[in-house]
């Protein structure tokens, strides 16, 4: 379709270069070179191209021509050739008319505009590059020659020149409060695959999940994130999370480990969540580790009576603690188990009460806990979280997820 439109647009141009050589222009012609002229002008309307192209070239051969004349000759050429499919003599046409400084910005814009699709249509992309550019430098502002320029700086090779200009373009639709293209975003994404660009991958990839979340997208922007340097094995739960959360988990390991890892922390409650949804979606209780995954479901719930049974003496020693640390801990447990509105209280009061062994993480799980109670100020607790051990990067995440989920 898009082939067929420049196709429509060159034809388009020839008859409109073509028209241009008349009236007055025409006067200025000796008749040995008007005539050949006409001529061509006439086949040009009823689209006998290559025809057109053999009386240019007649008149082209008249000798002593003036300024007038080559002028003329290369317009009706430029016609002739864009209908023609004539890519290169079209561009060659081009260079002559630029060179006499008669040629307007506009007609100018149209010329490159034909020849850039023209190359294209040929899957000469470099030169289809090239003159996409010439037709931006002219002031040309059609947005289908951007993506033809893109396609062809991808489709010739130049990723990075692919990749700056998406970049650019993605940028200025979210200024404008647009989100960008699907197809702009997943070509950006191959784009900086091909060139083992790490932060161009996770740019695109965190705008995919914002505006197109997908269960593809989340899967590869958490492993990438787990992969980075210096990303702590302490926050594997913490990523558990999110993966649930954005529904990116499916696998009976992961159920398995999640709920294991959340005993091992002390949210048992949390643990049963995951071992139900794990079973209600029919993960967990099937295959040969069907029997495993029932005796974890039966530890989960024997965690729990006695986690229930020993809250409130736990809830007394954290409260007369020095530090914040088990204020912290208690109340996040409540919060994912689903005591959302007193589990963030008691996580505030710990932070308050500072002296806390991971201050990031605590403001972590307190911006965790108000995206899953739905909390409008989890956006600025998750804001506010800093490190380089990957806290950083899981509250920007749980951010965008807290952002598509609001």
């Amino acid at each position: 379709m898009k082939h067929a439109r420049h196709a429509w647009r060159a034809l388009a141009l020839a008859a409109a270069l073509a028209a241009g050589t008349t009236a007055a222009s025409a006067q200025a012609l000796r008749p040995e070179v008007g005539r050949p002229l006409q001529a061509a002008q006439e086949l040009i309307k009823s689209g006998k191209y290559r025809e057109a192209l053999g009386k240019v070239r007649e008149a082209e051969a008249v000798g002593g021509k003036t300024a007038d004349e080559s002028f003329m000759v290369e317009r009706m050429r430029i016609a002739a050739a864009s209908g023609a499919g004539d890519v290169d003599t079209a561009a060659k046409s081009y260079d002559a008319l630029a060179a006499t400084g008669r040629v307007s910005a506009a007609d100018k814009a149209r010329m490159a505009e034909s020849i850039a699709g023209g190359y294209y249509r040929a899957k000469d992309y470099a030169k289809a590059m090239v003159w996409s550019q010439r037709y931006f430098k002219e002031g040309g502002t059609n947005p289908a020659i951007r993506t033809l320029l893109i396609q062809s700086q991808y489709l010739s090779g130049d990723y990075a020149g692919a990749a700056r200009e998406l970049t650019a373009e993605i940028q200025a639709a979210e200024k404008n409060g647009t989100p960008p293209a699907q197809d702009r975003l997943n070509l950006l994404l191959n784009a900086a695959v091909q060139l083992k660009d790490a932060n161009t991958t996770v740019f695109a990839l965190e705008r995919l999940v914002t505006h197109y979340p997908k269960k593809e997208y989340w899967v590869d922007l958490l492993s990438r994130m787990q992969r980075k340097p210096g990303f702590s094995d302490r926050l594997v739960l913490d990523t558990y999370r999110l993966s649930l959360a954005t529904g990116s988990m499916s696998s009976a390991s992961d159920y398995m480990e999640m709920s294991q890892l959340a005993l091992q922390a002390g949210h048992a409650a949390e643990a049963k969540q995951v071992v139900d949804k794990g079973f209600a979606a029919n993960v967990l209780g099937q295959g040969a580790e069907a029997e495993r995954h029932k005796r974890l479901r039966d530890l989960v719930a024997k965690k729990l009576d006695e986690e229930k049974a020993g809250r409130a003496e736990a809830e007394k020693e954290a409260a007369a603690a020095k530090d914040g640390n088990a204020l912290v801990a208690i109340g996040f447990s409540m919060a994912t188990g689903g005591e959302a509105a007193k589990g963030i209280a008691l996580m505030q009061q710990g932070i308050a009460k500072g002296s806390l062994k991971r201050p990031e993480d605590a403001k972590l799980h307190l911006g965790i806990a108000q995206v899953l109670a739905g909390d409008a100020k989890a956006q600025a607790t998750l804001r506010g979280v800093t490190g380089s051990d990957g806290t950083a990067d899981l509250a920007r995440l749980w951010s965008l997820y807290a952002r598509r989920k609001g």
